[in-house]
Parts: structure tokens; C-alpha cells; sequence
């Protein structure tokens, strides 16, 4: 059944992240998790595998980042390079190779790839014009040149790339240019760069990526038809920049690799420092053999921003050089967006790795689940913190912790943890299970080996489901009393049904599987795909432990109260002008607000709140609980005794649980700062403001 079997070993790469700042999670959701979950099956199956991958450590984004924190670029990668690695670990990605593209061995590789496709004359040579800082004396980077898309008019696009809608640019494309350094329009100035000419390589590319329809995914395969449509220009493989691989050329002095000729390359020469560390041959998972059965399946999982690096500019470098295999997919996912709006470096809208690894330890396959169940594998998907906990609560801890939960407790009850059989081994021995389970295990071949991994974590789950009604229905808590042969039946065939959930979510929940063995004492080489599981009779079970906790209301208002304070401070702000007038309304309306005079008795700061206080004011007709917005501007001790103007007739309403009776008044000026209305003089409280 198996489309992997013609191939004799795999080559499974996940996009360089740059080093230029943490990884959020639409990082794992676009290239991490996905391709980790593959490999994890490929070792499952056997396979021959190397999972590479590494810091993409060149290009205008890590100066750009050093000039912000005012340090040097080396400093940058270093200081992400080692986050970033940390995070993959953590969250149990399994690469074989984290690599670095500052390597000397990556430079090295990147420069004879240069010279091997000059020395063909491959490299169109010319002279073009390039955006030219006057103020810095500098030519600019892509990134160092912002502008109006003109695809989506999105005024925030970059020199290559518009994030807001995913175009693909050349600086020249943008409309009203501007420097990042100075701020100013720079001006076009002639400078010689080597172009890869992709317009002669398009006659190749289109039948080869022919080849692919059905095969690749369709966002994939279209947006790779949609760039051919419009035509291929030469694209410059050189750039004038003084962070990066030197172009190994006496006239090109000062000028270094454009960052998508030498990023794509580190992915082999990550797998050359691992084949030395290893002892293996590195050729032979990059390079053609003599003999196509014996070539390598090469996979890139990319996010859908890196397509046309990986599908048209990467596979053109190769089939120009002429040694190398081809990817056979591009397994890209779509964006992962978060509560309602797009994940956002820039405004810090994203769930941050590292913060989630500090705030939630121990929890990250709950993460892993979660992101899975919610993959953008061929459109945008969307992660919230309800959707979070419901997962977690409803599904792993319901359903998955909940079914094993039960088994172990009753086996350790009952047989104080020890499996004793007369024929001194158990299987499984319930047809139905039987069934199901090898229904389930082939569900699960053909989903994860056509990239559909979020039906994949579904039938993994199905196997937990029919283990609780199993369970349910045959009841062992009662049968042994008056079926103590068949209520152990039952609780062995549960276990070995346990055996298949642990090989089944090895591919997703690496911390979980190892929970699940250890409990059930058995030793990694215990599971293999779709293979018996059997215990020896006498075997001893180590003690049931909870896999997953309940998440907890106040953890997720804390998650969303932090996403709205991190919203707020970086929303723009307002100019000094005053605010425009409101529309007249008549003197009923406004004889119809009961204003009065009032004194503040208590003060104090509403929990998980940045804004929030709630305040105990003295209106002179009563003793009332009021939540006010000031919790920035005014610190609660210092209003305690603060006379105020009060709305008393506003509506009541909850604000974060607690009922507010009402309003104070406040000015706020153009800077947005507040001071509380007062009258000229003392007035006793309840006196009426007209």
C-alpha cells in the first residue's frame, strides 16, 4: 500500500528560520511540527532518514535587528541561534542536524556552488539599478527598503516580500519607497550583479512541475502554475551587502550571496556536517546514484511564504548544477492566525515558544496537539486560547489520559499491577479490537503519507475512543465478581490496546508515549508500526500516573488579558489634536444623566487586569462598587479620599466578574493622559452636577 517503499531513504528538511528573533507558534504549525511528525513515522516504518535543518544566519533581517538592539550580527545569531535550537528541543522536534549557515563548511559549499554554475555560464551578468541610501552611502538591502505593495496596497511591504498578502516583490515594485536607515527615498544607482536566468529554466520547470499535479499539494501546485503563468524573470543570485558569503569572484569584491541562493544550500551542508559527525556518506542523500532505485525521497516543509524559493529558484540551482535529486513534494502549509487577527513579529501579536515553555512547563504535547488538530494545511487556520483548553480538556484529558487513566488503575486494583496468563502470553484476543485496530492503523498510512496530518491525529484518537467503549460496555469493575476470567480479559485486551496508542502517537506526542511505556514497562523496541503487541505473563506494570491535567478558566483569561496588553501597547498612537466634536443632542438627553458628587473609600487593582481597578465610592445617596479604566494612570493607594464626579444612573454591568454601578468622570487630553473632573470648590457628596 505503501508509496514509500520504492524509495531507499528519505531527506526530510524543515525551513531555516532566520536567527533573528524567538519562534512563535505559526513557526511550528508551518514547517516543525509537520515535518517532525512525518520523520517520526518514517522511523517508525524503519526508514532510512536525515532530518535537517538549521539557522538561516545571513541577510539584511539580522543587520537590521543589530543596528535596533544596537549590537553586531554575530552577537544576534549567536544569542537566537541558541533560543531557537532550545525551543526545538523542547518541544521535541527531531532533527538529526541543527545546523548553522555562519559554518565555515556552509560558506565553503555555498561558494562552489556559485562558481560551479558560473563556470557553465549559467549566471547572467549585468548591470542594474539599485536602491542607494545617499544619507549612508550605501546600497539597500531588500529589507532595508519598505513601500506600498502594489498588489494589496498594504503601505508596510518589504523590498522582497509583502507580509500582509505574500507577493513576492523586487524592491522596484514597491510603490513610494523609502530607507529604513534614513527614512528618506533613496535613488536608483548602476551596480553589477549575477542574475540566474529562471526564463531560460521555465520551459524545464513547467513540465517537470506538470509531473507533480495530484501529487503536491493544491495551494502548491497552484501558486507554482500562477508564477509560471505570468512568465519567470531572471532573478539576481548576488547582493550589496556586508553581512553574509563573500561571491568567490575578484570583480565582485564587497558583494555576498543573495540570502535565497545560500539558504537552501545550508540544508545540504547541515547534512555534510552530520554525515561527518556520524560516519555516513552525505552524498548519497543529496546526490543522483547510478541506479534510480536507489535515490532519495527529498521532502522540504516549508511554510506557503517560501513556496517559490523551494519549487522554482532551489530546483533550478539544482537541475543548473546537475547532480543533485529533486524534491519529490513540497508539503507547504498555509498561515496560522491568532484570536481573529494575523500573527505578527513586528507587533508582537504571537504565543511565543519560550514564553509558553516557561508559563505552561511540561505541557508541550498539549501544544503539539493542539497545533496539530488545527493545521493550515491548505488554508489559513486559527488558534485560540478557548479552543486551547477545550481540546486539552475535552480530548486529552477526556478521552486519551481518561482511557488510560482507567485501565492501569483497575489492573493495579485488581492484580496489584501484574499481567498473568496460563498460556504465559497475551494478546489481543477481542476480534472487533482486532478489526478496528488494523482499520485505524491503515487510516492512519494513508492520511500521514498524503501530508493530511490533522486526519491523522483524528484516527490515532478513534483508537481511544473505541478503547472507552470498550471499556464501558464490558465493565470489569463488576465482571470480576462474576466473571473474574472475563473481566481480566477485558483489562489485558485494554493494555494491549494501550501498546497500539503509544505506537500510533509516537509521531505527535513524543513526552506522552514515553509517559504511556513507562507505565507499561516496555522498552522503546516494543513498538513497531502495525505489528503485535504481546506481554509475557508475569510482566509487572509500574504505576498509573496522570498524562494530562485540566486547564484551568483563569490560565486562559490570563493568555487573553496578556494578548490584549501586548494589542494595546503596540497599537499606533494617536496624534496631539483634539478630538472632534460629537453630534448635538437635545437638553432632555442630557438633563437625563444623574451626575453627582462623590469620594473614593477603597481602591484596589482587578486580578490579571492591566487597566482595571475597582473602586468603593461614597455618592452621599449610597456605598457603591465601581470598575474604573485607571489602573495605568493612577496607582490605588494614592486615590483613596479622591473626590470625583459619578454617573450614578449608568446601567450596571459585570466587568471581569465583578458588578459595576456606575462612572466616574474623567478628562483626557490629546497625549492621553487623565485627571479626574472636580468642581471649583468642596461640595458634600451626592451633590448634583448640572
Amino acid at each position: 500500500m505503501s508509496n514509500l517503499n520504492k524509495y531507499k531513504r528519505f531527506t526530510v528538511t524543515s525551513a531555516l528560520p532566520y536567527a533573528n528573533g524567538p519562534l512563535h507558534i505559526g513557526h511550528l504549525a508551518g514547517a516543525y511540527i509537520p515535518a517532525d511528525i512525518f520523520v517520526r513515522y518514517l522511523r517508525l516504518k524503519k526508514k532510512d532518514v536525515a532530518f535537517i535543518c538549521g539557522s538561516d544566519e545571513h541577510g539584511a533581517a539580522i543587520t537590521i535587528k543589530a543596528k535596533k538592539e544596537g549590537t553586531t550580527p554575530q552577537a544576534i545569531i549567536d544569542k537566537y541561534h541558541n533560543q531557537i535550537k532550545n525551543s526545538f528541543e523542547e518541544f521535541g522536534i527531531a532533527f538529526d542536524m541543527y545546523h548553522r549557515t555562519s559554518s565555515p563548511i556552509h560558506h565553503d559549499l555555498s561558494q562552489e556552488f556559485f562558481l560551479n554554475l558560473y563556470e557553465k555560464d549559467e549566471f547572467i551578468e549585468k548591470f542594474s539599478e539599485q536602491y542607494f541610501d545617499e544619507d549612508f552611502q550605501q546600497f539597500l538591502a531588500d529589507r532595508y527598503i519598505t513601500g506600498t505593495c502594489p498588489n494589496c496596497k498594504h503601505p508596510n511591504a518589504y523590498g522582497d516580500q509583502c507580509e500582509n498578502c505574500g507577493t513576492s516583490l523586487n524592491p522596484t515594485d514597491l510603490i513610494n519607497p523609502i530607507s529604513t536607515l534614513s527614512g528618506k527615498p533613496p535613488v536608483l544607482k548602476l551596480t553589477k550583479h549575477w542574475f540566474l536566468p529562471l526564463d531560460k529554466y521555465q520551459p524545464w520547470l513547467e513540465k517537470w512541475i506538470d509531473t507533480k499535479e495530484g501529487e503536491w499539494k493544491v495551494n502548491v501546485f497552484g501558486q507554482c502554475k500562477s508564477w509560471l503563468k505570468s512568465g519567470l524573470q531572471p532573478r539576481s543570485m548576488t547582493r550589496d551587502l556586508d553581512w553574509g558569503i563573500d561571491v568567490p569572484l575578484e570583480e565582485a569584491k564587497g558583494k555576498k550571496l543573495y540570502v535565497w541562493m545560500d539558504a537552501p544550500i545550508g540544508y545540504i551542508s547541515a547534512t555534510k556536517q552530520w554525515a561527518l559527525d556520524n560516519g555516513k556518506d552525505w552524498k548519497l542523500y543529496w546526490k543522483k546514484q547510478e541506479n534510480e532505485a536507489d535515490d532519495t525521497c527529498l521532502l522540504h516543509f516549508i511554510g506557503k511564504d517560501n513556496i517559490v524559493f523551494h519549487c522554482i529558484i532551489f530546483p533550478s540551482i539544482l537541475h543548473a548544477h546537475g547532480e543533485y535529486v529533486l524534491p519529490q513534494n513540497v508539503p507547504a502549509n498555509e498561515f496560522l492566525n491568532l484570536e481573529g487577527d494575523k500573527l505578527s513579529t513586528s507587533r508582537n501579536h504571537a504565543v511565543w515558544l519560550h514564553e509558553y515553555l516557561e508559563e505552561f512547563p511540561g505541557r508541550q504535547d498539549e501544544l503539539r496537539y493542539v497545533l496539530t488538530s488545527i493545521l493550515p494545511e491548505t488554508s489559513d487556520s486559527e488558534f485560540t486560547w478557548k479552543d486551547y483548553q477545550a481540546r486539552v480538556n475535552n480530548e486529552l484529558v477526556a478521552i486519551l489520559g481518561n482511557y488510560v487513566n482507567r485501565v492501569m488503575i483497575l489492573m493495579h486494583k485488581f492484580y496489584g499491577g501484574k499481567i498473568e496468563s496460563e498460556s504465559g502470553k497475551v494478546v489481543l484476543t477481542d476480534k472487533h479490537l482486532a478489526t478496528e485496530t488494523g482499520r485505524l492503523y491503515d487510516e492512519l498510512e494513508a492520511t500521514l503519507e498524503t501530508y493530511k496530518f490533522r486526519q491523522a491525529l483524528q484516527s490515532v484518537m478513534e483508537i481511544a475512543r473505541l478503547g472507552n467503549r470498550y471499556l464501558t460496555e464490558n465493565e470489569p469493575w463488576k465482571t470480576i465478581k462474576t466473571n473474574p476470567d472475563g473481566a481480566k480479559e477485558t483489562l489485558h485486551n485494554s493494555l494491549i490496546l494501550i501498546g497500539h496508542l503509544a505506537t500510533c502517537l509516537q509521531p505527535f506526542l513524543p513526552n506522552t508515549v514515553k509517559k504511556i511505556l513507562g507505565m507499561l514497562n516496555l522498552p522503546y523496541s516494543a513498538i513497531a508500526f502495525n505489528e503485535e503487541i504481546a506481554f509475557e505473563s508475569g510482566h509487572q506494570l509500574n504505576p498509573a500516573a496522570l498524562l494530562f491535567e485540566k486547564v484551568e478558566d483563569d490560565v486562559i483569561d490570563f493568555q487573553m488579558q496578556k494578548l490584549f496588553d501586548k494589542k494595546e501597547a503596540n497599537a499606533p498612537k494617536q496624534q496631539a489634536t483634539v478630538a472632534p466634536a460629537k453630534e448635538n443632542i437635545n437638553f432632555e438627553s442630557f438633563a437625563a444623566m444623574d451626575i453627582r458628587t462623590g469620594t473614593i473609600l477603597t481602591a484596589e487593582k482587578v486580578a490579571k487586569t492591566k487597566k482595571l481597578l475597582k473602586l468603593t465610592i461614597d455618592t452621599g445617596i449610597d456605598q457603591r462598587t465601581i470598575v474604573s479604566g485607571i489602573a495605568e494612570y493612577f496607582e490605588p493607594e494614592a486615590i483613596i479620599g479622591q473626590k470625583v464626579s459619578v454617573l450614578v444612573n449608568l446601567e450596571p454591568r459585570e466587568i471581569k466578574g465583578i458588578l459595576s454601578q456606575g462612572m466616574i468622570l474623567m478628562a483626557e487630553n490629546a497625549e492621553g493622559k487623565l485627571s479626574f473632573v472636580l468642581p471649583g470648590e468642596d461640595m458634600h457628596n451626592g451633590s448634583v452636577i448640572r
